[in-house]
């Protein structure tokens, strides 16, 4: 269940014990939009209720934490990856508009060039073994 994330996880364990959100949210004196929220990924449960959350689920606090931390690295892999492609665009620009006003001259072109293919040569190994 690590994969998920924690809203993921609320959902599918609230689920399996036959609950629905407003019966969630009931037991934990908060609403059912609370509830949608934190399956929806929108906002994460208070941290003193957590423990509480993971009774009534039938997990563990660290099971739900972790799934928070999982969700973390995603967003910091997506913005490495927004990163990588973009140098290499901005390394592209870059080239195209300096050679069109002729203000460039070969040594920056091959250095500005071997930026923009290593970012996506990057990029491309990083994410080859996702697929």
């Amino acid at each position: 269940m690590s994969n998920k994330s924690m809203g993921e996880i609320i959902n599918l364990l609230r689920k399996e014990k036959g609950m629905t959100q407003n019966d969630l949210a009931e037991k934990m004196n908060v609403t059912d939009k609370a509830v949608s929220k934190w399956e929806r990924n929108l906002s994460c449960p208070d941290v003193n209720s957590i423990p509480k959350l993971a009774e009534i689920l039938g997990t563990t606090v660290e099971e739900l934490l972790n799934a928070q931390s999982k969700k973390e690295t995603t967003n910091i892999d997506e913005i490495i990856n927004i990163a990588l492609i973009g140098i290499a665009l901005a390394m592209g620009i870059c080239i195209i508009v300096t050679s069109i006003l002729k203000q460039i001259d070969i040594n920056n072109a091959i250095t500005m060039l071997g930026i923009g293919i290593s970012c996506l040569a990057i990029y491309l190994l990083k994410n080859s073994n996702k697929q």
